[in-house]
């Protein structure tokens, strides 16, 4: 917009403070209504631009590996249409329809999944934003496949703290999953500790608040 670089600082999203105690929530739920084995999650809206055709693509190529599991936690316009191609695509015994629960429970279904799942579709204005649920898997601890075109991407190799791939490819998503099942927990768990040190640096809500009080504080200074 041809304002000077000097002229602007970046403030960032955060996430939920209930998402710093994630750690603390992982035995909450216990294993109850989980399946034994590898969990992809999804958490949030269940809408257009999340891609659910990549995601269901990308979970009937990898139907044979039963150990897989993805499990779509959340509620939206396209879950009808989801739940209608989990039966077409007979994906009933690796695609688990978990339903919409409330913000507190989030952080001990974070923490049942192996990795989480942020996608979103090919579009120029999505590839220029960082969607908010990198900020909450991050701040949890937990690993990403980040299936994203653009900034998000970037912020998720930069933190060291899971896989990327290109949005709109399920080859490629099916891939990274594979990869990221047959890494150790522990590679796993450096991802999801590595993440969290990126947000605390980045985007931790006391850290950025500090920081907004001092450019407060200075420009009042000036005046």
């Amino acid at each position: 917009m041809g304002i000077e670089q000097s002229k602007i600082e970046y403030f960032p999203n955060s996430a939920e403070a209930i998402f710093d105690t994630a750690a603390e929530c992982s035995g909450a739920m216990g294993n109850v209504g989980f399946p034994e084995g590898f969990r992809v999650m999804f958490a949030g809206n269940i809408g257009a631009a999340q891609d659910f055709k990549t995601i269901l693509s990308a979970a009937e190529l990898l139907k044979e590996h039963r150990n897989i599991h993805w499990m779509i936690v959340g509620d939206g316009r396209m879950f009808p249409w989801v739940r209608e191609q989990v039966q077409i695509r007979e994906l009933e015994e690796t695609v688990h329809l978990l339903g919409r629960h409330p913000l507190a429970s989030m952080p001990a279904f974070y923490a049942r999944a192996d990795v989480m799942l942020v996608i979103l579709k090919k579009e120029p204005v999505f590839a220029k934003t960082i969607p908010g649920k990198v900020q909450s898997c991050l701040a949890c601890s937990r690993p990403i496949i980040a299936a994203l075109d653009g900034e998000g991407a970037r912020l998720v190799e930069e933190a060291g703290a899971g896989l990327t791939c290109p949005a709109e490819d399920p080859e490629s998503l099916a891939k990274a999953v594979l990869k990221v099942s047959s890494m150790t927990a522990d590679d796993r768990k450096k991802m999801g500790l590595q993440g969290r040190v990126y947000y605390e640096n980045n985007f931790e809500s006391h850290m950025l608040l500090d920081r907004l009080d001092g450019w407060l504080s200075e420009l009042a200074g000036r005046k």
